[in-house]
């Protein structure tokens, strides 16, 4: 949670700062966490090969939009 120190602090910031911390804290949300991009790979290659052997079926599109519009 932020702190009110924090966020007057931030406040005060010339517009030039504040454009910098925000890119900062930006590039630090785009950065992959290899946790959790292994445990990614791991699922899709699981579920791709649930699918190749018959243990999972396709979906199609228009079924998949079908159901989100109920």
């Amino acid at each position: 949670m932020i702190t009110e120190e924090l966020k007057q602090e931030t406040l005060k910031l010339n517009p030039v700062e504040k454009v910098k911390l925000v890119e900062l804290i930006l590039k630090s949300l785009d950065e992959i966490d290899p946790v959790i991009e292994n445990a990614w790979v791991a699922e899709s290659e699981a579920r791709y090969g649930d699918y190749k052997s018959g243990k999972s079926d396709s979906v199609s599109l228009s079924s998949v939009r079908k159901s989100l519009n109920k």
